[in-house]
Parts: C-alpha cells; structure tokens; sequence
C-alpha cells in the first residue's frame, strides 16, 4: 500500500516528491473496448497520470436508479489505468461542466423548479448525497492508500465562478469523508483572486484552470496558496467546438512553450484534454451568454490525441517537453492507417411525425416543458387540431428549436439561437404541428438547469392557442420508430428516417474506426448498428462523426438516421479521416 498526500513544496507518494503529470479522458466519451489503447498513448507521451470526470446525469438518469456498465464502468476503466502502471485522479463534480449535457446534473433534479442548483439547498444536498455514496462506493476500494490507482478527487468544479456558499463546499467535502475518501481533495478555479477566494474551503487545496501566461497564472495561484504544490489541474491545451462557429485549434509550438514554463516551476499539471473523444448519443451541451450555442458532437479539442485516438503534432511537442523532466518510454505509438471509405444508398424509413402517433399521448391546455412531459425527451410533438386563417404564430420563448408544421407541411423553423419567436404562417385547414428539439441543456453559468420547451406559451395573431395533445419523444423511441426502408430517392426530404446498409470485411477480427460523411446531409441524428454516434449539421464545423470500430461486425452493418432539415442527397458516404472544416451558412 502507498501513501499519496500534500507536502510543504511538492506531492509527496510515499515520502518522496511526485510530480503529477496527468492527462485528461473521459472514460464516457471514449468506446470502452479503446480504453487501453487511449491510456498507454497517455503514458507513452510522458504521462504517469489519467483524469476523469464523471456524468452525475448519465449514471442516474432516473431518480434511484445506477448505471454502471459499458461506457459508464468507471471501476473497469480506473483498472485499466492501474493495469498500466499509472495514477489516477477523479472528479465527480457533483457539477462538472465539461460542455456536457447540463454540466453532467441529472434534468430529472429541477422537475421541481424549487430545487437549489449548486448550493446548500436540502433537497439538492439530498440527490447529491445519494450520488457520491455511490461514487465513493467505486473510488474509494481503488484508492493509492488501499492499493488501487487514485491519488486525487476534486470537490464541486470552477465553483468561483458560479457561487460563494462555502457551507456548501464544506457539506460536500464531508460527505466525501464520510464515504471512505481519504486521499487528498483539491478544488480547481480560475486563478483570478475573486474566483480563487471564493471556490474552496480549509482544508482542500487549491488547483488552477488556465492555458497560457503560465507563468504570471502560477504566480496569483502561489499568492492565495503560500504552501503546498503548485498544479494546473486543467492546463487547456485546445479548446471545444459549437456549431455555427469555427473549429478551435492552438499551435502546438506554442502550447508546448507554455507547458515548458509551467513544469519549469516545478507545478504539476493535467492537460485538459489528452484525449477528448466524442459526445456520443445526445449527450453535448450548450452555452448561452446572451445567444444559445449548442456544442458539436465531437469533442476533439484540439488534443494530443485527436477524437479517434491518434496522435498529433501537439501529442509530439508535449512529447518532447515532457521528456525533459521525466523518463520517456522507448516505445512511441504506430501511425494511424486512413480509416475505409464507401457508399452506400438510404432509403427513407418512414416519416417522423407520422411514426410518432404510436407513442402515448398527454392532453394539456398550455403547451408543456419537458420537465412537465418528460425530462429526457429528446423532442416534444405538439399537436393542435383547428382551422384558422393566414396569420403570424408567435412564442414567448423556443428552447431550443421549432419544426412548425401547417397542415403535415413544414413552413418554417424558429430558432433560439437566432433568437427568432414569430413566423408567418398560412392557413390551417385541420392541424397545426410543433416538433419542439432539445439541442442540448446549459453546462456553464446563471441557466444551469433551465427547462426547455415552449416558454411562455403560443399564440395565433395574438390570441392563445390552448388545447394540446403532447407526445414526448426520447432518444431510444427514435431509433424504433425508423420504420422497414423503402425506395432509395435522389434526395432526403425533412423529419423523415432513412436506412442504408453496407459491409465489413468479414475476416476482419476488429473492424477498423470509421468516419460517416456529413458534408451532404443537412441536420439530423445518426446511428450505426443501434449505437447512436450523435447529432450532426451541414452548418460545420463538424463534417464527418466518428464511429468506433468496436460498434461494427464483421459482414452487413446498418446505419439509421433521422433528417430533420432535408438532404440534397440520399447517400451514405464514409471518408478516410475525421474532418472539422470551414463553416458554411
């Protein structure tokens, strides 16, 4: 057994100084079958370290309820970390941020809007309880002092930035005691002294979240820190995608230069990301500070390694610094082959809104949210039979985005990131038709939590609309809704699925990754074998979505997808390599 805790000037393992030079990967965005692979890339770049966050939301995603099996077997992948000889550090927020669906808080929390979000509110303290009794249940047989692989958990994440109740961190800290944690516990904030003087509490210590100025960064963390190590706990080595935007990339000269600085002090670090993998499922999160920006389902980040795990230049230049404060390994990783390429045709599988008349139905005078209809739903179908006159169809607020369909014909979409609330409609004949889409909940900031849905319900001409029928749909009642495929078409119209099946050489024992062409899709959800690689959309700067060769079989495989705007072609296309392009509007 070994003994990791906090010195005077260093870590100390045993007695003797450690230096903490550890990578980020979240063991929920990467296929479990290449968690080995992804964690020896880690050490063979100079690491001794791995860190994690863990989905609060994913693992309960029912009240009571725990899932850990899959991708959300924290215990196999913090084994996998010890099988190669290294440590680890966990994070289990409860608030994790990490552009994740809702900062990684379960929806199901704030079905009661007088739920506290991030503070010392009962019944919040009383979910959070439940959920680290049962990370703790997980972590604590694996940690250093009982011969597992985990020197460091951090309580609550960035909470300068959000709050001040120091009860609060202090409640959470104990509950990390009172559960069998007895490695040292740390916070993380931006070393601004505001930020830093309100995000820990005594006896946790204080790590920094930065990528550059390493210098003047570690500076203001030693000033509110006088003893005890320096880290940068999230060292930003690239940055995270949203839609609409550019892709983010740092030199990685550069990047390097500054990791040098930093070990140069001495501190020790976490590169935030090693390795950022993929917002598989409907899992990405969104910002919103002043305009709604969902995040990509490829959380690639610029990182040494990139989302499909092959190394990088920047995986070479931190390589190389790293190697002037710690022994490197002999061996390096193979260069990655480009990944198959091919096509296939789709053939349209039934139409969206007309499938979802098999799903059970609720009848509501106003037009409800989804913590009313259902918390994990990715859409909400809302149905209103009449007939009125041509007029403008208003909302008091779209989170997050509107199909209105007049009459089974899509005339317009309303957008909240466009902040659009008013469309001019046509006449309705029978049936007036609003498929509500859940592009992905706040993780950052005051809208932690929010509802989405229609808010402040809607309105013909002024005059409220009541008298709904409201179907909710979720994510795995779109897959069994894609009806038998029919004929193969030159184009995909709107809110239909479609089908397409290809091959997979069947003497091969593991099928290579491969890489779904999005460039000729317009906006949608794709999956592959029942697997659902995640959310895509021409708008960039996303162009293909990644898919794990563990999810392929040898011989005939089927993709589905869901095309909510239309596509000017029906053809399933792969290419060689993972693209994140320039955007187009």
């Amino acid at each position: 057994m070994s003994r990791f805790v906090i010195g005077e000037h260093d870590f100390l393992l045993d007695g003797e100084p450690r230096r903490v030079l550890s990578g980020a990967i979240h063991y929920f965005r990467v296929h479990p079958d290449h968690w080995t692979d992804r964690i020896r890339k880690a050490r063979l770049m100079g690491l001794n370290t791995v860190e994690t966050y863990v989905p609060w939301n994913l693992h309960e995603v029912e009240p009571g309820s725990w899932t850990e099996e899959g991708r959300l077997d924290l215990r196999r992948f913090l084994d996998a970390v010890a099988a190669e000889g290294m440590h680890a550090i966990v994070r289990p927020g409860p608030y994790i941020c990490a552009e994740f669906d809702n900062g990684g808080l379960p929806a199901w929390l704030f079905a009661d809007p007088e739920v506290g979000v991030r503070r010392g509110e009962p019944r919040f303290l009383a979910a959070i309880e439940s959920y680290l009794a049962r990370v703790c249940a997980i972590v604590a047989p694996l940690q250093v002092d009982a011969g597992g692989p985990v020197i460091l958990m951090q309580v609550e994440n960035e909470y300068g930035a959000y709050g001040d109740d120091t009860e609060y961190i202090e409640t959470l800290t104990g509950m990390f005691r009172a559960n069998g944690i007895t490695v040292p516990l740390t916070t993380v904030d931006q070393p601004e002294p505001w930020m830093l003087k309100r995000g820990s509490a005594p006896g946790l210590h204080m790590t920094a979240s930065f990528g550059s100025r390493s210098d003047a960064r570690l500076d203001v963390l030693r000033q509110h820190q006088p003893t005890g190590p320096l880290m940068s706990s999230e060292y930003w080595d690239g940055w995270f995608d949203s839609w609409g935007t550019h892709h983010h990339t740092t030199r990685a000269d550069e990047a390097a230069a500054d990791l040098d600085v930093l070990l140069g002090r001495g501190a020790s670090v976490n590169l935030y990301m090693f390795h950022g993998g993929t917002n598989f499922g409907l899992t990405s999160g969104a910002n919103d500070k002043g305009t709604f920006m969902p995040i990509t389902t490829s959380y690639d980040y610029d990182a040494p390694l990139d989302e499909a795990g092959r190394p990088t230049a920047k995986y070479w230049a931190f390589r190389e610094v790293l190697g002037r404060y710690t022994d490197l390994p002999e061996e390096v990783p193979d260069p990655a082959a480009p990944a198959p390429t091919g096509e296939a045709p789709l053939r349209r599988a039934g139409a969206l809104l007309d499938a979802a008349r098999t799903l059970a139905a609720t009848t509501t005078v106003e037009v409800p949210g989804f913590a009313e209809a259902r918390h994990d739903a990715a859409f909400l179908l809302h149905e209103k039979a009449f007939a009125a006159e041509a007029g403008v169809l208003t909302v008091g607020e779209v989170r997050d985005r509107v199909h209105v369909v007049v009459d089974g014909i899509t005339v317009g979409v309303l957008s909240r990131e466009l902040h659009q609330r008013a469309l001019a409609i046509p006449a309705v004949a029978a049936s007036l038709r609003l498929l509500v889409e859940n592009q992905g909940r706040v993780n950052y900031g005051p809208r932690l939590g929010e509802d989405k849905g229609l808010v402040g319900g809607v309105r013909l001409d002024g005059k409220s609309l009541t008298g709904w029928t409201t179907r909710a749909i979720g994510e795995a009642d779109l897959l069994a809704l894609a009806q038998d495929a029919g004929e193969a078409g030159p184009a995909l119209p709107g809110l239909v699925f479609a089908r397409a099946a290809f091959e997979v050489e069947a003497d091969a024992e593991d099928a290579s990754d491969r890489f779904l062409d999005t460039a000729a899709l317009g906006k949608g959800i794709a999956w592959v074998n029942g697997f659902c690689l995640g959310r895509y959309w021409s708008r960039g700067p996303q162009r293909t979505l990644y898919v794990p060769g563990p999810v392929l079989r040898p011989g005939r495989n089927e993709a589905v997808l869901l095309e909510l705007d239309g596509a000017p072609e029906a053809v399933l296309r792969f290419t060689a390599a993972p693209e994140l392009g320039p955007l187009e509007f």
